[in-house]
């Protein structure tokens, strides 16, 4: 006798996770390189691209997203501003507006000598290109934004709008398609699916420390961390000389990119050695380097050759000599200034005077970092400048030698965008002269590792949204000054909201399957933070600081944000020592380098 029919129903497979933490169902997928899809988002950004999952192509969505990444930056840039109606210095707003004014209105060898006391240039040439092109442009719509002497503090809404435009353009120029070029060739070299590469190109873009610093205090550090992508995106195509070249534009826009240098230079010293040494190829990334440099800096010198024969002098004499330079003063009267070379070595002094201004001190304003954490207990000021800038030396390169090993032994291309946030990380706490914004760079490259494979996993959107909001945290104290705190709310939160992060969800820290303790320490720590950080917001909204402790809450904000970035700091270490295979022989045997 026949037995009956087979059900027509297949018994429901369990589902399994992917690497964004969501529901996926085991059928096969239909687009892109990923196997499967998930079956509902797992955070609100997620849901928001949620119709782009089945997209053959980022191309059908990317317009979209970098038409509202647009429009959050220039609804942020309707707030005030960095020094609005603030006299006597006005702030950024003004520095940014009067190095379009000296540039436009002065010989080029006068740029760096200029009234220093009021917003002079103190960055590398290629910000004083930039701001020369852009006040040419202001200047065609109004003469009067960038008169000398007559235009300080000038707060013209039209100006604003120009000025709020710069910033947009020069970052849809350089810094947005960088990181779309990124996170396309790091999704296609870890094989992530164009729905996941879209959700992390959307959370790149929306880093509220970026949007806050940018269009509302007002900067363009996009243009020097968007070269710095280049430099990446270039890398991840094995493409050296070029990434040789953006990443000399990124230091020639602002000496702060330095903090990436050491960890590109053990990269780039890798690759020619191991798994052979290239001396070829050692040859190139070193020529192409300084004649990078050289076309950096030709204008510059150039410029100050032909106002000598005009007759022009960038810095008058005194009683008939020659100025003593800024920097080996006591070498300067040894030297013909007359001599036709005279101008050059001038400029080059001047121009390393401004940019690293080791003269004002271990730190000027309370930032966090190790140093003016320690202020706290040890009145630093009482020893002597050039103890403090060795000790500072010594610690920094103690913090950066690690992943500069590491990426050097193991030169693998998918492993630069961490060992750049470890360096930076380093140079974050214990270099010399830090200020509150420089945590950007730091943030820069960390935030890009959403687009690796387990980029969107609930461990990385964790340790990523932590350091995030917490650098975000560090800076309210510098927005609050100008009266920025709504931005400061909406977007952090925002962000927070959009990847499912603290305060707005717990999400991330549900662990999938048998708790860890790694995963209950990363719980704890996080946590803890987050709710010293609300905390602390309450306390500084209703309560005043006690008598003869004006800075208390400054301060505290200080201590948790030092400690919080030490923390980050051992974790990159950690991941980029994990990643690398070094711990594992079995792990790093299995893993192609992929660095050639």
């Amino acid at each position: 006798m026949a037995g009956p029919p087979p059900s027509p129903h297949k018994p429901r497979r369990k589902a399994k996770k992917t690497s964004n933490g969501s529901d996926v169902s085991s059928a096969p997928a239909t687009a892109g390189r990923s196997s499967s899809f998930p079956s509902r988002p797992a955070y609100p950004l997620a849901a928001f691209l949620w119709p782009a999952r089945s997209s053959l192509s980022q191309w059908e969505i990317l317009p979209l997203i970098l038409i509202a990444v647009g429009l959050f930056r220039w609804a942020a840039g309707l707030w005030g501003y960095s020094g609005f109606q603030n006299p006597p210095m006005y702030g950024d707003y003004e520095a940014q507006r009067h190095w379009m004014e000296i540039t436009t209105q002065l010989p080029i060898s006068q740029w760096y000598f200029h009234e220093l006391e009021w917003w002079g240039l103190d960055y590398p040439p290629l910000t004083a290109y930039h701001s020369w092109l852009l006040g040419k442009i202001g200047g065609i719509i109004d003469p009067s934004w960038f008169a000398l002497y007559t235009s300080r503090g000038l707060d013209d809404p039209i100006l604003k709008i120009f000025m709020r435009a710069t910033v947009i353009v020069s970052e849809y120029l350089i810094f947005v398609p960088a990181a779309v070029i990124f996170v396309r060739r790091l999704s296609k070299l870890q094989d992530v699916n164009t729905w996941n590469s879209s959700i992390a190109l959307t959370a790149i873009l929306m880093q509220p420390g970026i949007i806050l610093i940018d269009h509302v205090h007002f900067q363009y550090n996009t243009v020097m961390l968007g070269l710095v992508l280049a430099g990446m995106s270039s890398v991840l195509a094995g493409r050296f000389m070029w990434s040789c070249v953006f990443f000399v534009a990124a230091l020639g826009f602002k000496q702060m990119a330095l903090y990436y240098a050491p960890a590109m230079f053990a990269y780039l010293l890798g690759v020619c050695i191991w798994p052979r040494i290239n001396i070829a190829r050692f040859l190139g990334i070193a020529l192409v380097t300084l004649a990078s440099f050289a076309v950096l800096l030709l204008p510059i010198f150039l410029g100050a050759l032909y106002d000598s024969y005009r007759g022009i002098d960038a810095r008058p004499d005194l009683f008939g000599h020659a100025a003593p330079l800024p920097i080996f003063t006591e070498y300067s009267f040894r030297l013909d200034h007359q001599a036709w070379y005279y101008p050059i070595i001038q400029q080059a002094a001047q121009v390393v005077h401004r940019v690293f201004p080791f003269a004002r001190g271990l730190f000027e304003d309370k930032v966090a970092n190790f140093w003016c954490a320690l202020n706290v207990i040890v009145k630093l000021r009482q020893y002597p400048s050039e103890l403090l800038q060795r000790a500072s030396l010594l610690v920094t390169l103690a913090s950066i030698t690690p992943p500069c090993l590491v990426i050097f032994v193991k030169p693998r291309k998918d492993l630069l965008p961490i060992a750049l946030a470890t360096t930076a990380w380093g140079f974050f706490l214990f270099s010399f002269q830090v200020h509150e914004k420089s945590v950007l760079l730091p943030l820069m490259p960390m935030t890009a590792l959403l687009a690796g494979k387990h980029g969107l996993s609930k461990n990385s959107r964790a340790w990523i949204g932590f350091a995030n909001l917490l650098g975000v945290w560090t800076m309210f104290p510098l927005l609050q000054r100008v009266d920025l705190r709504i931005p400061y709310y909406v977007l952090s939160l925002l962000w927070a909201y959009l990847l499912g992060l603290p305060p707005t969800s717990l999400s991330v820290y549900k662990q999938d399957g048998h708790p860890t303790w790694t995963g209950f320490a990363t719980t704890t720590v996080h946590i803890l933070t987050y709710v010293a950080m609300g905390a602390w917001h309450l306390a500084e909204a209703f309560l005043s600081p006690p008598h003869g402790k004006p800075d208390l809450w400054v301060v505290i904000n200080v201590g948790i944000g030092a400690v919080g970035f030490g923390i980050c700091y051992l974790w990159c270490l950690g991941s980029l020592v994990v990643e690398s295979g070094l711990l594992d022989g079995s792990k790093s045997g299995k893993r192609k380098a992929k660095s050639q």
